[in-house]
């Protein structure tokens, strides 16, 4: 019978419209990012690419099956990056990127997220290091810029991301067939 459930007409109606809705997320995220942003704060080629490759990231990251599971990988993906954040913009308004730095910060942005009681952003905190300080080997100039970018670039992605997992359980379940989704789970999944 579950496996009757899992080829239902409704559950490829509902992975059709998740994949367009996520499709398009990154789209206007990767837009938001490179076309807009990046010309306000008048960024290198290299850093708008970065950017928009970041927030696209960021986008993917937070886009759940359920809205519950969708905040919490915000809050995973924020609290990831505020961590590699202070790391990195205290390394860079100093020193270079340099692959010592490299390991260093990456294995302290491990640790203080276990310190801080969130042992499951450890991946994402690690990952984000060492964008952030690869980031300047691209593009040196202001290099202490990076971590507040790439923290931009996050929340733009994060936001974007949520605001399409919401979509995506509110709206493209309805048209596919299936109820909406009530207390953040989704309908068909």
């Amino acid at each position: 019978m579950a496996n009757d459930h899992q080829h239902s007409p409704v559950r490829y109606r509902v992975a059709i419209l998740d994949s367009v809705t996520l499709a398009v997320a990154c789209l206007l995220t990767y837009m938001l990012v490179t076309d807009v942003l990046s010309h306000v704060y008048q960024l290198s080629r290299a850093d708008g690419l970065i950017g928009g490759l970041w927030a696209v990231i960021a986008t993917v990251f937070v886009f759940r099956d359920s809205y519950q599971h969708s905040v919490a990988a915000a809050v995973s993906r924020i609290a990831a990056t505020a961590v590699s954040f202070v790391l990195c913009l205290a390394y860079l308004a100093f020193l270079p990127f340099h692959v010592w730095a490299l390991a260093v910060l990456t294995g302290l942005s491990v640790l203080l997220v276990d310190l801080i009681g969130r042992p499951g952003d450890a991946v994402t905190a690690a990952i984000t290091t060492a964008v952030v300080l690869v980031a300047p080997a691209v593009s040196p100039q202001h290099a202490w810029q990076q971590p507040i970018l790439r923290l931009a670039d996050t929340v733009v992605g994060v936001v974007i991301g949520v605001a399409a997992a919401w979509l995506g359980l509110r709206v493209t379940r309805q048209r596919a067939g299936g109820e909406p989704a009530t207390g953040g789970e989704p309908a068909v999944r």
